[in-house]
């Protein structure tokens, strides 16, 4: 995992140098009354306006514009960092949640149970693109992408899950050094973006929200003891397969804020748990 880390960090660092690289773009407007060149964000006006000036007709004038912005921007290799955490809405008290706790040994089930450790980075994401469009003055935007969500839980407690056709927890009898659950998904984020200085390069101020759907793909547990070594069980356990969120985000310039919380539970059954996350984002704009 540390290793596709790595190679998956390097792609999107690779990806914002090619993305930030300030391509000079030459264009000439023929209008009536002059010629107007465009180089990046400098406009040279040859016998015409904008402006007021003096010369004669051979005489190039220039003066600053704004950031040229698209109306579809698109981005590759969007890589997040940051932390996965739950929301344990669980009743304790109701025979769901107490049965999915087996051989208790007469200490009934509790949020303490499926506590997680919240000290560690534990979310990772790379969207493979997204893609901003311009809705109004490009102060509004609709944004968009698809990408991969890893989301890792790291129990402080022994928890076992039990795969089977009604899979279960156990408390288990070793001290686990490493005790994960992991859930990654295919999922397509859709939001609302807005910004207040959309003239400036890298934008100013933006704040995005809106909802993602989320697909499943792969589920498992990994565990490392001095007892049993390193085990790993991959399977979908009792996970849902599918995943809604509210989403959002804010910064200014390619460094942002995001966050998710899920709206479906982790869970089938057994569990009411509604994961959430929080970091940083590095994209082009």
């Amino acid at each position: 995992m540390k290793k596709v880390l790595f190679i998956l960090l390097a792609m999107a660092g690779t990806g914002k140098g090619f993305a930030q690289n300030d391509t000079t773009i030459v264009s000439i407007d023929k209008k009536e009354g002059g010629d107007t060149i465009r180089v990046g964000s400098m406009v040279i006006v040859r016998n015409g306006k904008p402006g007021n000036y003096s010369g004669d007709n051979n005489t190039y004038h220039y003066y600053r514009n704004s950031f040229y912005r698209k109306n579809i921007k698109t981005d590759f290799l969007v890589f997040d960092m940051g932390y996965a955490g739950i929301n344990d809405k669980t009743d304790y008290s109701s025979a769901e949640a107490q049965d999915f706790l087996h051989d208790q040994g007469g200490k009934p089930a509790t949020a303490g149970d499926y506590s997680i450790k919240g000290a560690r980075i534990s979310n990772f994401n790379l969207w493979f693109f997204m893609q901003q469009m311009n809705v109004y003055k490009h102060y509004v935007n609709l944004k968009y992408g698809i990408g991969i969500e890893w989301n890792n839980y790291y129990y402080k407690t022994p928890i076992t899950y039990v795969d089977g056709g009604e899979p279960y927890t156990i408390r288990d009898t070793v001290s686990f050094s490493k005790n994960k659950l992991a859930a990654n998904y295919l999922t397509v984020p859709l939001m609302v973006n807005f910004n207040t200085h959309p003239g400036k390069r890298h934008g100013g101020l933006q704040v995005s929200f809106g909802v993602s759907a989320g697909f499943l793909i792969d589920a498992k547990t990994k565990q490392i003891s001095d007892e049993r070594g390193k085990v790993k069980n991959k399977t979908d356990f009792n996970l849902e397969q599918w995943k809604l969120a509210y989403v959002g985000e804010l910064g200014i310039g390619f460094v942002k804020l995001y966050g998710s919380y899920s709206m479906t539970p982790l869970h089938k059954y057994g569990l009411d748990q509604y994961p959430w996350t929080v970091g940083v984002r590095l994209n082009a704009w």
